[in-house]
């Protein structure tokens, strides 16, 4: 493995392998509130996207093949041969290129709260704070993405994990983020309308409050991956894993024990 990849390995070293992926900003301790409820019947394996948390900033200008090279790094180094990815917005992304790129290597794909095209306007926006982050540094954008990923209920009455995620966020290196920001922004394009298809099981997941990774984009990442399964919980924003764990654990784990037992049948 690549000097410079922070992770964490845990749970059941000789069960089936999850592999989370986080999003853009944040780090490997997001999944924090996923791990203990799959630690027992898989193991786990979370890591750093070059330039977040402990990785080392990227080597090379960042985008989705090289992030799924680093995907690529961890299981080489690890000596996994075959894992199911869990992405989360950024991560569902790499995911997504992962399942195309190395097919024989992806078990079942899990995408949480993950993009599809976006509309010209929804474009435009994310593009202006691509700018905004590249002049300013990560704090420009910061207290923007916590009105949109968390609902106003649960940010009012949980400022100390406001605090943990703005933590999380202003760690990011101003000359490092907004080249991160810009593989969010840009690297759609690559993804939508998958040729070869992906075809391994897929469950993709979303929040009917989520407003830039909404019902409508996760219907249409859906209908790309036949098969595929699709949830929409109710009342949560892009930060479901951490609102509300349970929300999201038990249609992971149900999916898992679903898909599992029909790879048993085939």
């Amino acid at each position: 493995m690549k000097e410079g990849i922070s992770f964490q390995d845990i749970g059941n070293k000789e069960a089936p392998v999850l592999i989370f992926i986080h999003g853009l900003g944040l780090n490997q301790y997001v999944w924090q509130w996923q791990l203990p409820a799959f630690k027992q019947k898989f193991r786990l394996i979370c890591f750093d996207l070059w330039g977040h948390g402990l990785s080392a900033d990227p080597f090379v200008e960042p985008s989705l093949s090289l992030f799924v090279d680093q995907l690529r790094d961890v299981m080489d180094g690890l000596a996994i041969a075959k894992a199911t990815l869990v992405g989360f917005s950024l991560g569902g992304m790499i995911a997504r290129r992962a399942a195309q790129d190395m097919p024989e290597r992806i078990d079942r794909l899990i995408l949480l709260n993950t993009a599809h095209k976006r509309t010209a306007e929804a474009q435009f926006a994310i593009e202006e704070r691509v700018a905004q982050s590249e002049r300013e540094g990560p704090d420009a954008t910061v207290e923007a993405a916590l009105l949109r990923w968390f609902t106003d209920p649960y940010r009012n009455h949980n400022p100390e994990k406001m605090d943990l995620v703005r933590r999380w966020v202003l760690g990011n290196k101003k000359s490092v983020y907004h080249r991160n920001y810009r593989v969010l922004a840009t690297g759609l394009e690559e993804i939508i309308a998958p040729d070869p298809p992906i075809t391994c099981p897929t469950m993709v997941l979303t929040a009917d409050q989520d407003y830039g990774n909404g019902p409508e984009m996760s219907k249409a990442i859906a209908e790309e991956i036949e098969g595929s399964e699709l949830v929409i919980l109710t009342g949560l924003r892009h930060m479901a894993l951490m609102e509300d764990p349970e929300a999201v654990n038990q249609p992971m784990l149900d999916f898992l024990a679903r898909s599992a037992l029909q790879g048993k049948e085939r």
